[in-house]
């Protein structure tokens, strides 16, 4: 069964241009669900039907994994055996015969400008590794792009003539985000600097680069936002994805349209941009009941 896998993973990070983050996602699911079958004696896919199915979203539920995870397998199952159903391995996709939960409402978080301030005085710019960790944050909060999009920005996607950078998103998506003056200091400070002593005469494409001066992992990003997030001693868990997060609720709190922080978040539909919009609507709720005379006794 383990062959299908890594046939499955070829096919969608190389023809489908899935990101890494993706395809490891894809991974840890349907690897869950090949070691249920072990633990049930199965062996072969072609034995698996709708009982099969509905015990191991029963496994889920006793396993205590909350709706939102439980879908999230469930929509990597239905595209593996899809797949295999494509490949003429299996006769049915048993995964179209269930329906995943309905997904759970979760507000994402957001930093206010005070964390902001924190953690942005963290790296120091006096060298290389502080300029690169200040850039991140930079790139994170001032163009609200995901974890795996920075990872991937070359040189040349950079336009410093017009402040603007070429992302390849997800699906191999492109779009095209912009940067304000704090960025682009930052930015000209590393390019001739920092990124300069990292290389240590190497050459590489790529903007963000590690202590090697290769190009770096998500896994380093996230390394890099954690350790940042633990010495500003803010009160909110930070990942990389809340700096996402906090750029889109901060364009509409200062009056951004919804459209305009879709293109720049690279959202393939207005409703996964909506979920900003419950964030700004409970924040011009708290303010109404704790400044209008009337709204409070």
């Amino acid at each position: 069964m383990e062959e299908y896998l890594n046939e499955f993973l070829e096919n969608i990070e190389y023809q489908k241009g899935y990101s890494e983050n993706t395809v490891i996602n894809y991974e840890i699911d349907i690897e869950e669900f090949l070691n249920f079958l072990k633990s049930k004696n199965i062996k072969t896919l072609t034995r698996i039907d709708y009982n099969v199915v509905k015990n191991y979203l029963m496994y889920l539920y006793n396993n205590n994994y909350k709706r939102n995870s439980v879908s999230r397998k469930l929509s990597s199952l239905r595209s593996f055996f899809k797949y295999l159903h494509l490949k003429n391995i299996i006769d049915m996709n048993p995964f179209n015969l269930i329906s995943s939960p309905k997904k759970e409402q979760r507000l994402p978080k957001f930093l206010y400008d005070d964390d902001i301030e924190k953690i942005f005085e963290v790296p120091n710019l006096s060298n290389p590794l502080g300029q690169r960790d200040r850039l991140i944050l930079e790139l994170l909060y001032d163009t609200g792009v995901r974890i795996s999009e920075l990872t991937n920005i070359k040189l040349s996607d950079i336009n410093i003539s017009n402040n603007s950078i070429k992302i390849l998103g997800k699906g191999n998506k492109e779009r095209i985000v912009l940067y304000g003056v704090y960025l682009e200091e930052i930015l000209d400070k590393y390019l001739h600097d920092g990124r300069l002593n990292l290389l240590k005469d190497k050459k590489n494409d790529y903007l963000v680069l590690n202590a090697r001066g290769s190009n770096i992992t998500t896994r380093g990003v996230r390394m890099i936002i954690d350790n940042i997030i633990k010495k500003a001693c803010i009160s909110i868990h930070a990942t990389p994805h809340t700096l996402r997060h906090t750029f889109a609720t901060h364009l509409l709190n200062n009056g951004a349209d919804l459209l305009t922080v879709k293109e720049l978040l690279g959202h393939s539909s207005l409703s996964s941009t909506q979920v900003y919009t419950h964030i700004t609507d409970e924040r011009l709720r708290n303010i109404y009941l704790h400044s209008h005379p009337r709204a409070r006794e």
